[in-house]
């Protein structure tokens, strides 16, 4: 294969390196693994040095444009871990201790935490850890274990679990709940485990997740104890909560939060009254549906459901007695406006968040433990979230209607 030209910068370089392995006496790999050591450490230590001066704002010996009474002093010895063994670097120091060193800071014992956050960010995207090894081996020449993967994943559980823990805003306009399903190990069973999700939506249009769960199966009961969490860690009312058609979920909420209005997904709604709908019926049944759902107020809706009965009770008689029976927490959103209708009515925001956390624990069928599940749906929250830095475009529309409606339970 013939040689490829080289620019003249590459020329140049080749012919300092060539000059640095003959001064320096190279004559093995050893040799050469000694020098990439002291290129670290001479890299490092240029970097530190560079920074405090910035850090004071007078290089050493400049003292005409000294304008601190702080100053250099001396440096201290540390070891780093590198893929070439350990190197001593020299850290420069401050007489007043203030210097916080960005190249290398001051808890960092390895320059493979860049590894790390990578091994970390792959993990959060779902890959396995077959994958992330093969990465970061054709990447950076590194060979991790299984092992070693888990070892760097397991140090996000204590911070999830703080996150977890954390205190929540006393008030939210609107709380999406649902949860979503997964199969773990458990005592050399496959169990199927619920994962239970909260969104918030604060007074300010901000969305966030409050919480992930992770619990035997979906029931009233563990809803209940989400919802004495969020109250423990400072929630003191929810203007609406949004959520699947759960049976006793209601009740959880009306327990723990008793202002609470409670809105069912419309969706999910829909979902349920056309699962067992004819093929060849379902678009005049759906037309038939969406004058109800989408009626103006809540007597067109209801006239609209008595249009629906006279229409289908014959063929599908569970449908309107669904709608009607679960009417009182169906029919919530009619008394808002369009935004906060747009809002409420379906549980989207908090679907389309477990949608991704799909997207990315796909090619886990079975995760071993329970922090496993939980570390890996933590570091894809988090992936996720990034993203949520704006807020509504009709906020300011939505937030001067729930003043109105709930006037007596806004801050001041």
């Amino acid at each position: 294969m013939a040689k490829r030209n080289r620019s003249p910068e590459e020329v140049e370089r080749r012919a300092k390196i060539r000059e640095l392995l003959q001064t320096s006496n190279i004559s093995s790999m050893d040799d050469i693994q000694n020098l990439f050591k002291e290129t670290i450490a001479e890299f490092m230590e240029n970097g530190l040095d560079a920074e405090l001066d910035e850090e004071l704002g007078y290089s050493k010996y400049d003292y005409r444009n000294k304008e601190t009474s702080n100053s250099r002093n001396g440096h201290s010895s540390k070891t780093l871990r590198t893929s070439f063994g350990n190197v001593e670097v020299a850290v420069p120091r401050d007489r007043d201790g203030e210097f916080e060193p960005h190249l290398l800071k001051k808890n960092q014992t390895s320059v493979s935490q860049d590894i790390e956050e990578k091994i970390l960010s792959m993990y959060a995207k779902g890959m396995t850890t077959g994958d992330i090894e093969m990465h970061i081996r054709d990447i950076y020449g590194v060979a991790v274990s299984d092992t070693t993967v888990s070892r760097i994943t397991d140090k996000i559980l204590p911070v999830a679990k703080e996150w977890q823990q954390r205190p929540l805003e006393s008030v939210y306009a609107v709380v999406f709940l649902d949860a979503i399903h997964y199969h773990v190990r458990s005592e050399g069973q496959i169990v199927k485990k619920a994962v239970y999700i909260a969104i918030g939506v604060n007074l300010d249009g901000h969305k966030e997740v409050l919480g992930m769960w992770v619990g035997e199966n979906e029931s009233a009961k563990f809803w209940a104890t989400v919802l004495n969490g969020l109250r423990n860690r400072g929630v003191e009312d929810i203007f609406i909560a949004c959520t699947d058609n759960l049976s006793g979920f209601s009740e959880a909420i009306e327990a723990v939060f008793p202002k609470t209005e409670i809105q069912n997904c419309i969706l999910h709604q829909i979902r349920n009254s056309t699962k067992y709908v004819s093929y060849k019926d379902l678009k005049t049944l759906m037309a038939d549906l969406k004058a109800v759902y989408a009626a103006v107020d809540e007597p067109s809706a209801l006239d609209a459901l008595s249009v629906f009965s006279e229409h289908w009770d014959k063929k599908y008689p569970k449908i309107s007695a669904s709608w009607r029976e679960n009417w009182p927490n169906l029919s919530t959103y009619f008394k808002y406006p369009q935004g906060v209708r747009r809002l409420i009515y379906t549980t989207n925001v908090i679907e389309g968040f477990n949608r991704q956390l799909r997207k990315v624990t796909k090619t886990r069928s079975v995760f071993p433990t329970d922090d496993s599940l939980l570390k890996m749906l933590y570091l894809a929250m988090a992936d996720i979230t990034k993203k949520w830095t704006g807020r509504r475009q009709d906020w300011s529309v939505i937030h001067a209607q729930l003043s109105i409606f709930f006037a007596g339970r806004m801050p001041g």
